[in-house]
């Protein structure tokens, strides 16, 4: 099995240029870069991670610990941490939460055991023991789509636990749900109601806040009624649905807060007989794969799932090569895309950047 001795020996250079092209830790001249790299391919020299972890004391590699795995926006997510974890040379150890602040807790613990250099993470809607944990190990982290936080004034919160050390990465949520609802008063529709996430959740409480502001741009009285919490899954939806249905005034559309919780509006819907957007306009925060071949087509709010995951990577690792400098919050617009569900017209799809 070839050595790092033996790179050296066919490039022309020292064992110490060697190590420094392979692990990045010193500018090297380009020509000289590329005949080691030229080496490391005709002898088919493996570096050993194991040896290099402990002389470095980093393991080149990234705990990422979202739940619901099986939901397509997180697995958008997944994809885009993956593919850039990879291209920077980390490899990636993944573990589901299940929401549940407990498991959150020991999972993370468990991550941080086998030695992952930085973590990623999608809290749980009450993320104090997570937050205490890592701030005990100095452990460094990424918050990815949710902000850290209690109450509904999330920004606040942000700024206080970011101060800790924790930066995040997240999507635009208020405006864009926002968008939708005036999206349909501008179609005619009153009341207008809305089936909402987990509660404790930023994501939940901004989609919420954007609901009320649509609400009030379109001059609509808010009535707290019409808000029915989901709990971001599709049977909580389905439930929260037929509640809605079953107010002495029902909305006539509806804005859901995620694409599970539209699959189970959807449901709800068609258990009652009510077609969209016939008897119900209907539009959703977040686009998937197969809201297009919906009958209707799905009017959505479509965030950069794999985008998201990989500016997540991008920020940990200016965070492992920068511990003392400031943490910050990064947020990605979302895209509006215009469909048949909300009762438009079969028209040419196209987006909108929110």
């Amino acid at each position: 099995m070839p050595t790092m001795a033996d790179v050296a020996r066919s490039a022309g250079v020292s064992v110490a240029t060697v190590s420094h092209v392979l692990n990045g830790t010193r500018p090297v001249l380009p020509h000289t870069r590329q005949a080691v790299l030229d080496a490391v391919e005709e002898l088919g020299y493996t570096p050993n991670s194991l040896a290099r972890s402990l002389v470095t004391a980093r393991t080149r590699s990234i705990g990422l610990a979202v739940s619901a795995t099986s939901n397509p926006y997180f697995t958008e997510i997944l994809q885009g941490v993956e593919e850039a974890a990879l291209d920077q040379g980390y490899s990636l150890l993944i573990a589901d939460p299940h929401d549940d602040p407990m498991h959150e807790r020991k999972v993370v613990q468990l991550l941080h055991e086998r030695r992952v250099d930085g973590m990623i993470i999608a809290p749980s809607a009450h993320p104090h023991e997570l937050v205490a944990y890592l701030t005990r190990h100095a452990v460094p982290a990424v918050f990815l789509d949710r902000l850290i936080g209690t109450g509904a004034d999330t920004t606040a919160n942000t700024s206080a636990e970011g101060a800790r050390g924790f930066d995040q990465v997240c999507t635009e949520g208020a405006e864009p749900t926002a968008l939708l609802v005036t999206h349909l008063a501008a179609l005619g529709h009153r009341p207008i109601g809305l089936v909402a996430g987990l509660p404790g959740l930023s994501t939940t409480l901004e989609r919420i806040a954007g609901y009320r502001h649509g609400l009030a741009i379109a001059g609509h009285p808010h009535d707290e009624r019409l808000v029915a919490h989901g709990d971001s899954s599709s049977a909580g939806a389905e439930r929260a649905t037929a509640a809605l249905l079953s107010l002495a005034t029902p909305p006539t559309a509806l804005v859901t807060g995620n694409n599970a919780m539209t699959i189970g509006a959807l449901r709800a819907l068609r258990r009652r007989g009510l077609s969209v957007p016939g008897d119900m306009a209907l539009c959703c925060f977040d686009d998937f794969a197969w809201a297009d071949l919906f009958s209707p087509r799905l009017t959505a709010i479509a965030q950069p799932s794999k985008e998201l995951g990989a500016q997540a990577v991008r920020v940990l690792l200016e965070r492992l090569a920068a511990p003392d400098r400031a943490a910050r919050t990064v947020r990605l617009p979302c895209t509006f895309v215009h469909r048949t569900s909300c009762g438009c017209p079969e028209q040419p799809e196209k987006g909108t950047t929110s």
